[in-house]
């Protein structure tokens, strides 16, 4: 089989991806074409991006591959509704029309979707944590590691402990349905009033200011929590059974009140559940990578599931050093599995990756920019018809000019290249600013990404630099590790301030990316990664000292990651943006005529 499509639908964050000749040629979620966040629909602009990336037609493919298997999703939610009948009927006979129209004769929906293929293509389907576990072993620079997978639920699965060798890839464990780290962390991020699926980054981050004070009710009340990070919830906590909200009123006593509302001030209270139930995913996190390493044998850990985007725990686990290395799928939520569905068909039939590949050499994710690039051509005809004031720069003045803009205290819009797969920017639909600067964090927060002021940004970082400002000795290049921010660097606190007001404090000496804790999410760069970003990023150090830039992602909040030159100039016009930087044209918001004062076009619930 040559040309192979991956697809993930329905569920969260639908997307795309192609493989040709067992090479990754191109991937992409649904919701960068249509701007819905999320998007859950039937990838179809995705899928036909990435034929048209590889100039294919629908007749081309070999073999189209679903990430889970319907069917059996059905038969558990099917069987959940009768376990608890007649609890959660109404939830579950809201979802059997789109089961029996869409879902459940799946194959049939992807030939009416897909016209154009062949009768001789195959229509295929993996298992769910089988899909994320391939995306996560069969792209890694491993010829052997151990996986670990941890999301929601797949059909009944929750999480795997699994190994890949060549090839071959053997999921050993399981954990099942209802007993979930995903569905309990996302429980979480619904009582303190952030949305499921796109909060829990929000928790994460809301989590350094408070205490764990409720990390022993979590494990006496709310779980049983085994040696090898297998666990049982007490349901009796929880109602996403019944498929209406997540948590209940035992759930709300047990934590001190009722679940915050979205947009409602944020209270002592939530910051201490937040850091209790992120101590807990901690610990749990580690347990798991712990037994992994205890049934496998193997040196090395590949990551991914929903809950591998944890990036706290993620640091967590390298700092155990249980393994020497780890490696974790950009895409690791379920975008990845349209990946891990089309690798494990490959590897899995087709296969010729070979135990030979050697263990200290690059992934396969090309820096996860696998998305739409454009041409010079075409994004002056993108700025012309916004009638667009612009300047042109050759590639050496347009790093200077941009340094020059950054120095000076400037917010950067930087689009270049192709866009990235996964819910992270890594350098090519980025917002850039100073790291040094007190007020840059507060500044994109509220001016430009109009979200929470308590949310941190990732610092971006040449990887021979990395060590020199933080305790961190790999590589982490799709900003998936946390680590210490060196404490040479770190100022003194006061210890007066508490909350959200210890926002107000400087942390180091590039406060804009130190988090409350004097932690940092770090991204880091190399010139065959990222060389416009390298070069960048080696320019600003030696006109300012320092090697560190603050990179959060192009867009607001309540939208995807901008995708076209179109998206980024308009995302530009509406935010306090400074200057959009796009391919090798310099704007300047303040001369654009269709500029206004910058406002959050549309309130957005957390």
């Amino acid at each position: 089989m040559r040309h192979i499509l991956g697809i993930s639908a329905y569920y969260h964050d639908s997307a795309a991806a192609l493989l040709r000749d067992g090479e990754i040629v191109a991937a992409a979620q649904e919701e960068r074409f249509t701007r819905i966040k999320n998007d859950q629909r039937f990838p179809l602009r995705a899928i036909g991006f990435c034929l048209q990336h590889a100039g294919l037609l629908p007749a081309d493919l070999e073999a189209v591959v679903f990430y889970d298997k319907p069917i059996t999703k059905f038969a558990r939610l099917l069987e959940t509704s009768l376990a608890i009948a007649p609890l959660g009927l109404k939830a579950f006979l809201g979802s059997v029309p789109s089961w029996l129209n869409e879902k459940l004769n799946l194959r049939k929906t992807i030939r009416d979707e897909l016209q154009g293929l062949s009768p001789g293509c195959r229509i295929l389907f993996t298992h769910h944590h089988q899909a994320h576990a391939a995306s996560a072993f069969y792209p890694s620079p491993f010829a052997e590691a151990a996986i670990l997978t941890v999301d929601g639920v797949g059909e009944y699965a929750t999480t795997t402990i699994g190994q890949g060798r060549g090839d071959a890839l053997q999921l050993l464990k399981e954990l099942r349905f209802p007993h979930s780290l995903g569905l309990l962390y996302s429980a979480f991020t619904a009582y303190c009033g952030f949305r499921i699926n796109s909060g829990e980054y929000k928790l994460m981050g809301l989590a350094p200011y408070g205490e764990p004070k409720y990390s022993g009710a979590i494990y006496e009340q709310l779980m049983d929590l085994k040696p090898d990070g297998s666990f049982r919830l007490n349901l009796d906590y929880f109602d996403f059974l019944r498929g209406a909200r997540m948590t209940n009123e035992k759930f709300h006593r047990l934590f001190g009140g009722p679940a915050r509302l979205p947009g409602a001030p944020i209270e002592a209270r939530h910051m201490d559940v937040a850091r209790s139930i992120q101590a807990v995913t901690e610990e749990v996190m580690l347990r798991l990578a712990r037994h992994a390493r205890e049934i496998t044998g193997q040196k090395n850990l590949c990551l991914a599931g929903g809950v591998a985007l944890n990036c706290v725990a993620n640091g967590v686990i390298l700092r155990e050093k249980l393994f020497e290395r780890i490696w974790i799928q950009p895409a690791a939520g379920d975008a990845g599995g349209a990946l891990g569905a089309a690798l494990a068909l490959w590897h899995g039939r087709a296969g010729q990756r070979g135990t030979q590949r050697l263990v200290g050499g690059g992934d396969k994710m090309q820096g996860a920019f696998l998305g739409p690039q454009f041409s010079t051509v075409e994004i002056q005809a993108a700025l012309d018809a916004n009638k667009a004031v612009y300047q042109t720069f050759a590639d050496a003045e347009l790093i200077a000019r941009t340094v020059e803009l950054l120095q000076r205290g400037k917010v950067v819009g930087w689009f270049q290249g192709r866009m990235e797969f996964g819910p992270r920017a890594l350098g090519n639909r980025s917002i850039l600013g100073d790291a040094r600067s007190p007020s840059m964090q507060s500044t994109i927060n509220l001016k430009v990404k109009f979200r929470e002021s308590f949310r941190p940004f990732a610092p971006v970082v040449r990887l021979e630099r990395a060590s020199d400002y933080f305790e961190l000795d790999v590589e982490s290049p799709y900003m998936l590790l946390v680590a210490p921010v060196k404490k040479a660097l770190c100022l003194p606190s006061s210890g007066l301030r508490t909350g959200l007001d210890r926002l107000k404090e400087p942390r180091s000496t590039i406060p804009a990316v130190t988090h409350v804790d004097f932690s940092a999410r770090v991204q880091t760069v190399t010139h065959d990664q990222n060389p416009l970003l390298n070069a960048l990023l080696d320019k600003f150090e030696q006109a300012s000292g320092c090697g560190v830039l603050v990179n959060t992602s192009f867009n607001v909040r309540g939208e995807p990651v901008v995708c076209t030159p179109d998206d980024a100039y308009r995302c530009f016009l509406r935010t306090g943006m400074d200057y959009l930087i796009i391919g090798n044209f310099v704007l300047e918001r303040a001369a654009q005529p269709r500029a206004a004062a910058p406002q959050n076009h549309a309130p957005v619930p957390d």
